[in-house]
């Protein structure tokens, strides 16, 4: 039976980031996808500047619209639009379309991608590792990465923790000519009613992507949020062409990352931004930290890349959601301050991390004032039971 050097589980941005970089290095890499590309990913589609810097020279980003402006309001309140002058400040994808580009870059780098294949169980002895699939065969390899998501078999394998977990709701809006010139170049984030809350519109030509987060558990007020939030956007009466929901897990600190010869990395290991829920360059980072590593033949040092490269921005998130839970309308006020609003830019331009960001003498001071104040929200709940 053929051994696979790398088997990958996930053929999204994590997965197909580990399979381009091990392929592109001469490793002999399978990716098993239980889809078939392009298919629909529940998703807001928006890629900040790190997530354009970790596929420069890898794809040409299939952009449906580039943002320089964004509109904040306090649960539809308090409204204020800024814009960005030097550059977009997120660019907008539509995650079939951009999984697909992946898909290709990775087959060109060298490895295979088989789909409609779905894993069902892993088997590890000291020299190998055993895919058992759903139709019964075993595929065998040295080194697996799971990439296929926080539900997967390769999360419960690696025994992943999780220590924030929301739902987010999203509809794909058809929408008129009118509409779309209104939102063009736009996004809207609107701090919401519900603890570490928020929705958002998303542009992409003729669609808008709109959604809401807020912590598991919360999931009648979360589906009413949307619906107010839908209703005073006027769009009540448009026909989705998608309404889905899904979870958003972020690991426990110590959660492990690895568990032998299998790295799990992407939303499969909970990384992702806590306050945003952003993950997408976080998946794109984390597959390039796993398919090198095992290119490297280190599995053991894919966790200390990934807790000294990724971790620091995810506790300074940490920070900005308990902040923003407790007080969303001193949030709001300081994001239209000046430091506030270049802080946000620096973010979505790639140009700092969070925990660059958080150390800075006027961020760290508007936090501390914060943390003075009464609080007007109860803690978010957003721990899994």
């Amino acid at each position: 039976m053929t051994v696979w050097d790398l088997v990958v589980i996930g053929g999204g941005p994590a997965g197909l980031s580990a399979a381009f970089v091990a392929a592109r290095r001469g490793v002999r890499t399978l990716v098993v996808e239980r889809a078939t590309h392009p298919r629909y990913k529940t998703c807001g589609g928006g890629l900040i500047g790190t997530s354009l810097t970790a596929l420069a020279g890898r794809i040409e980003v299939p952009a449906h619209d580039v943002v320089d402006r964004a509109t904040f309001t306090l649960d539809g309140r308090r409204g204020f639009t800024r814009r960005h002058g030097a550059g977009p400040l997120v660019t907008m994808v539509r995650r079939e379309e951009f999984d697909d580009r992946l898909r290709a870059a990775a087959v060109s780098a060298g490895a295979e991608v088989r789909e409609q294949v779905a894993v069902r169980a892993l088997e590890q002895t000291p020299e190998v590792v055993r895919l058992r699939l759903a139709g019964g065969e075993t595929v065998l390899a040295r080194a697996v990465v799971g990439a296929d998501g926080s539900s997967g078999v390769s999360a419960r394998h690696v025994g992943v923790r999780y220590r924030q977990v929301d739902l987010g709701l999203e509809l794909e809006l058809p929408v008129s000519t009118e509409q779309r010139a209104r939102w063009r170049h736009r996004l809207l984030l609107d701090w919401g009613p519900l603890p570490g809350s928020y929705a958002w519109v998303f542009p992409k030509d003729d669609r808008l992507t709109v959604g809401v987060i807020a912590g598991r558990g919360e999931g009648e007020r979360t589906r009413e949020y949307l619906r107010r939030f839908v209703d005073r956007l006027g769009l009540a009466g448009v026909q989705p062409a998608h309404d889905s929901g899904h979870l958003t897990r972020c690991r426990a600190d110590d959660s492990p990352l690895r568990r032998g010869r299998v790295l799990v990395a992407g939303d499969a290991a909970g990384l992702l931004e806590p306050w945003t829920r952003e993950g997408i360059s976080y998946a794109l980072r984390s597959g390039e930290l796993a398919g090198a590593a095992v290119a490297d033949g280190d599995l053991a040092g894919y966790q200390s890349a990934v807790v000294e490269r990724l971790v620091p921005s995810m506790r300074a998130g940490y920070r900005l959601l308990d902040v923003f839970s407790r007080r969303p309308d001193v949030f709001h006020t300081l994001v239209a301050t000046p430091p506030g609003w270049r802080a946000f830019t620096r973010y979505c331009r790639g140009r700092a991390e969070f925990d660059e960001l958080i150390g800075r003498a006027p961020i760290r001071a508007a936090l501390a004032l914060v943390d003075r104040l009464p609080s007007r929200r109860a803690s978010p709940t957003h721990a899994e039971p």
